[in-house]
């Protein structure tokens, strides 16, 4: 089973570039899942989706205890299917909350949710994010230039050991970058 995590600030280009993955597994004729993150398939995902639209502290705590159990619930559904899993907004959540409990957070879901080396943090400077998010309709609590900038800062921190890719690229840049690390850890997994 290969287990790919896309995880990134929103805006970063996550859905676009799992998607892209999926695609080249599929050419493969592999059995491929794609999960993301809040997902509309289930009550957990649909309350952080909301509460993430919402404002103040309580909608705070709200999105991310449900963002936890929708996550959980991915896994859970997953593990069972094998083949290639790819997870799109996944452990990088935590960089939400304050930074002293997002690592014990981070430390706690990474030793009892999957991980592997096939991990990608999809980064890109808080100005272009602000500017792509801008282009949506419904905008989420942490979506403005201060929350961009510390939430990408906690998130880098906590990518140590993860394949941090600048997605400030083309799409089609962004993907050959991706690539090349697939098919190195292909080639070394096989």
């Amino acid at each position: 089973m290969r287990y790919i995590i896309i995880d990134g600030l929103d805006g970063s280009g996550k859905d676009t570039q799992a998607n892209l993955i999926r695609e080249k597994y599929l050419i493969k004729g592999e059995h491929v899942i794609v999960r993301t993150h809040p997902s509309d398939d289930n009550k957990y995902g649909i309350k952080t989706k909301k509460a993430l639209l919402g404002r103040g502290k309580i909608n705070h705590i709200k999105a991310s205890m449900y963002y936890a159990l929708d996550v959980i619930r991915s896994v859970r559904l997953c593990r069972k299917k094998g083949g290639t899993i790819i997870m799109v907004r996944y452990l990088m959540g935590v960089a939400y909350l304050p930074l002293p409990v997002a690592k014990l957070l981070y430390a706690f879901f990474s030793f009892v949710l999957p991980t592997s080396n096939y991990m990608f943090f999809l980064d890109v400077e808080p100005d272009e994010l602000l500017k792509r998010l801008l282009k949506r309709k419904e905008h989420e609590m942490f979506e403005n230039l201060n929350d961009l900038v510390k939430v990408r800062g906690k998130a880098l921190e906590l990518a140590n050991d993860w394949h941090i890719i600048n997605t400030g690229n083309s799409i089609e840049q962004t993907q050959c970058d991706i690539n090349k690390i697939l098919d190195e850890l292909d080639l070394k997994n096989s």
